[in-house]
């Protein structure tokens, strides 16, 4: 763990921010590029059958059309890659425009090309094509035809975590739970809509495109095209929010390419809110089944989550997240058991805490209701069956600050503990125990848990006399604040100014880095540069100490990095500016390859072949980040309205490296778990397998008006084991049982409990 830090650790601006807001910032579409054409997409009306012919006439005839791509003259011309978390590179195995078979609503059928969007939007309109519809396809996993198989018979890498006997335990249970829970299908909608610009310079192509993972298309795209990835450059300095869309290569990407090397022009893509439900990913729905039992003293006798999700014909894609649900808390009997579903829809992606938002959602409601069965308090139920280790893996966890959260949580929110029990244990207790006039009032919580993940990256560090420094990565600004973080943690190393450090990311002609994404960033990054400024630090030292130096003879205990300088405690100082002219030629530069501890090194050339690779730092234990969600309800006895007054969350995630980023962070986790628990939801028309909601004007998503107080705070966790920064990632754990949380305290206000989201004011009449 470093020393006490002069800048980590104290909140800071984002440095980025007033591009941002002023509109200077430049995202991937905002490129200026002389003779810039534009295209769209269209997409196919029906879910299942074939195309049986395209007429293109009328289409040409609107005056600036320069191409139309169809399956007939594409076909083969797009090679087809592997998914992204499978060791390839798209978000989705079909090969875009290939052949005239339809997988499902909302499939790109074809791409028109003109002088402006305005002309290929009409000559889109007027694309003749007939299809030829299938028998109805299958679109939901509450569709009776679905045969379900086990993850386990599908995956040879992946086994269902279970100890024990389950049916023993249960047995002994003096009350158990035996409940099915169901999450719906959601979707990202961030505000940037997905896109790409394709510019050709002779056999070189530059790609413009908001990407959390830039070497992904650079590779993915040369191997659909049969072009040397070295031929490619793919640039996104900034993203205007993704939360797991914008995955790897698009459906879209290639199609552009080729359309723009064909019409001799740049070409670019904006694809529509309504068409961005089904050309980027979305979060699938999911079902669980949990059996969950106690004995007398409320110690935990079995644990059963059977899970089931949904995926698409051509991609086994699956978020498994029981290995979570069932090391979370201490049981001595737990089975578990992973199924997957293959439906008529586009293929899923990773959403913000893919797995833990809906699993955690089945077993924090779970543990409330048995609380309520045995008459206990449901944050005592959890103090009692918290655990040091993994019951079943028996791995320790580096640290377990679980119950501290739920203490620092529980004083912030002002927790007095559930209503009294009608009876002892297995009895009911009693809800609706609040009101104001016509409103309910009911108060849940629930755990926040999520294993850490850190990635491979190279980072590029540069120092001059002339008082810059810069850092040079090809990860990705996402608007979580990395640029900042990155400029801070220079700064905070060898003593520089914040504001004098230029950060360059989103750029393949960078050092590689991994993709955004499972909270990975700042734990991959943050380390990488921290290491590469040790090594600076130490030419910096050896050169200042060495016989005739300016501070010759010195320990490295007595000088530390400071104001520009380096500063002796006897008050001397050698201004770095004057040791870099003198000892370096002006000018330090290092490029540095973080390899997290105790990872195979076969992930650098996963790496630099824009393969996606997250590991986690310990395989002898378990590091993970925890929090605690408090949230308080009004539910209108009248009309079943609710509102949500009081939110509150305590966190523990190592180190907090930039507390104002931080708190925005997790604060906005919070808020997408109301969004979670009350709004969102995709509609789905079992006949045609369309999104009839693939707006935002029906899509719905939480707003300012929709939260009222708001409050993070941070628990301690001094964990040195997870790496050498101390860092376990926020991106995700704000979101995490907010939705448990909030149906846990809907059940405490109305007695009604509602075990399949988003929760409607209908399923409270």
């Amino acid at each position: 763990m470093p020393s006490a830090s002069l800048i980590l650790g104290h909140p800071h601006r984002r440095i980025d921010g007033v591009a941002k807001v002023t509109g200077t910032a430049t995202f991937a579409l905002d490129e200026a590029i002389p003779r810039l054409a534009h295209a769209v997409v269209v997409t196919s009306p029906i879910g299942q059958g074939r195309i049986r012919s395209i007429d293109t006439r009328a289409a040409f005839g609107i005056d600036g059309v320069l191409e139309i791509l169809t399956w007939e003259n594409v076909g083969d011309a797009i090679r087809p890659v592997g998914h992204v978390l499978g060791g390839g590179y798209a978000n989705s195995t079909l090969c875009p425009l290939a052949s005239p078979v339809i997988h499902y609503a909302g499939q790109i059928v074809a791409l028109v090309a003109a002088h402006t969007r305005e002309a290929a939007q009409e000559a889109a309109a007027r694309l003749a094509i007939r299809y030829e519809t299938a028998a109805p396809g299958v679109y939901s996993l509450d569709d009776a035809r679905l045969a379900p198989r086990a993850l386990a018979d599908l995956k040879d890498d992946y086994a269902d975590p279970q100890v024990g006997d389950t049916l023993q335990g249960l047995a002994a249970s003096v009350a158990y739970v035996d409940a099915c829970y169901a999450t719906p299908i959601q979707h990202h909608n961030p505000i940037e809509l997905p896109g790409t610009t394709c510019v050709w310079e002779g056999d070189r192509l530059t790609v413009y495109e908001p990407t959390r993972f830039v070497g992904a298309v650079r590779h993915g795209l040369a191997a659909q095209l049969g072009i040397d990835a070295d031929h490619i450059r793919v640039i996104a300095r900034f993203i205007g929010g993704h939360f797991g869309s914008k995955l790897g290569l698009s459906q879209y990407t290639a199609p552009v390419a080729l359309a723009a090397r064909r019409i001799g022009r740049p070409l670019t893509l904006q694809i529509g809110r309504r068409d961005s439900f089904t050309v980027a990913t979305h979060r699938t729905e999911t079902r669980h089944r949990v059996q969950l039992g106690a004995d007398a003293r409320g110690h935990f006798t079995a644990l059963v989550h059977e899970a089931g999700a949904a995926t698409s014909r051509f991609d086994l894609f699956a978020m498994e997240g029981v290995d979570v649900t069932s090391a979370l808390y201490r049981c001595p009997n737990v089975r578990t058991r992973e199924h997957i579903a293959q439906v008529d829809r586009n293929t899923p992606g990773p959403m913000r805490a893919p797995p833990e938002v809906p699993y955690l959602f089945a077993l924090e409601s779970a543990v409330d209701e048995l609380a309520h069965r045995l008459g206990r308090d449901p944050i005592e139920l959890r103090r009692i069956n918290d655990t040091r280790r993994d019951t079943v893996s028996g791995k320790p966890f580096t640290t377990r600050p679980l119950m501290r959260c739920f203490d620092a949580g529980a004083a912030a929110f002002g927790w007095t503990g559930g209503p009294r029990a009608t009876g002892g244990p297995g009895a009911a207790l009693r809800p609706a125990a609040r009101r104001d006039g016509d409103w309910l009032i009911g108060r849940g919580c629930a755990s926040a848990a999520r294993p850490v993940k850190t990635a491979a990256a190279m980072v590029r560090v540069t120092l001059c006399a002339d008082g810059c420094a810069g850092v040079a990565t090809a990860h990705h600004e996402i608007g979580n604040g990395l640029t900042t973080l990155l400029a801070m943690t220079l700064a905070d190393r060898l003593g520089w100014r914040v504001d004098a450090v230029h950060v360059q990311l989103g750029d393949t002609a960078l050092p590689p880095a991994g993709l955004s994404g499972g909270s990975a960033t700042s734990t991959s990054l943050v380390n990488a540069l921290g290491q590469a400024c040790a090594q600076i630090r130490d030419r910096l030292l050896a050169a200042a100490t060495r016989d005739g130096g300016a501070l010759a003879g010195s320990t490295r205990d007595a000088l530390r990095f400071a104001d520009g300088a380096i500063r002796h405690a006897d008050g001397r100082a050698l201004p770095l500016a004057t040791l870099l002219a003198d000892a370096f030629g002006g000018r330090i530069d290092i490029t540095f390859t973080y390899l997290p501890a105790g990872a195979d090194a076969a992930l650098i050339g996963k790496l630099e072949r824009g393969i996606a690779q997250l590991s986690t730092p310990r395989r002898d234990k378990l590091a993970w980040a925890f929090g605690a969600q408090f949230v308080e309800v009004r539910v209108h006895a009248l009309t079943g309205q609710i509102r949500v007054p009081r939110m509150v969350g305590a966190f523990a995630a190592g180190r907090i490296l930039n507390p104002l980023a931080a708190r925005a962070q997790v604060e906005g986790g919070m808020v997408w778990g109301l969004g979670s628990a009350l709004l969102e939801c995709t509609d789905i028309d079992a006949r045609t397998g369309h999104y009839p909601n693939a707006s935002l004007g029906d899509y719905l998503v939480p707003c300012a008006a929709d939260v009222g107080e708001l409050s993070a705070l941070f628990v301690d966790d001094d964990d040195r084991e997870v790496n050498p920064e101390g860092v376990k990632g926020l991106g995700e754990i704000g979101i995490i049982g907010v939705n448990a949380a909030i149906a846990n305290a809907v059940f405490d206000a109305t007695g009604k409990r509602i075990r399949r989201l988003p929760i409607r004011c209908e399923d409270l009449l």
